[in-house]
């Protein structure tokens, strides 16, 4: 007998939220756990053409680690189009700068790249420090909060 493979419909998918403290955490450890969370691969009912994942609040974007020389080696690129225009930041300088931007470029890279990427990226909500509004949505999750 085949298996039969059934497509729930998207008004099921019944989203959490998760908490996660990236202080003393490593960036890419880190972005891979937020980025199988936000698409949904932890959850018994995925799809890759479906989008079943969870909101992610990560706080203490500021105290996040990484290994070896990368705080002086890696550099981030951007250009705008124009002929010349490549811009380039160090890690440590775009660190001290906006350490939020440094969790969200390596989470982005780790999410499929397809329709969906948008959509799960706006379930991710990144922190400098441990404050932050979405507390009455974590409650009675681990870990737990006062």
């Amino acid at each position: 007998m085949k298996s039969k493979t059934t497509n729930k419909p998207i008004s099921e998918v019944k989203r959490y939220w998760h908490l996660i403290d990236l202080e003393g955490q490593t960036l890419g450890r880190v972005a891979t756990a937020i980025a199988k969370i936000l698409v949904g691969k932890d959850k018994p009912n995925f799809s890759y053409n479906q989008d079943w994942g969870d909101y992610v609040v990560a706080i203490n974007s500021d105290k996040i680690r990484v290994t070896g020389k990368k705080l002086r080696d890696k550099i981030y690129y951007r250009h705008s189009g124009y002929a010349g225009n490549l811009k380039e930041i160090p890690l440590k300088v775009l660190m001290e700068k906006d350490s939020r931007k440094v969790i969200y470029a390596a989470v982005y890279g780790m999410v499929a790249k397809n329709k969906l990427r948008k959509a799960r990226m706006r379930r991710l909500k990144i922190f400098k420090n441990t404050e932050h509004k979405y507390r009455d949505k974590i409650k009675g999750l681990f870990p737990k909060q006062d």
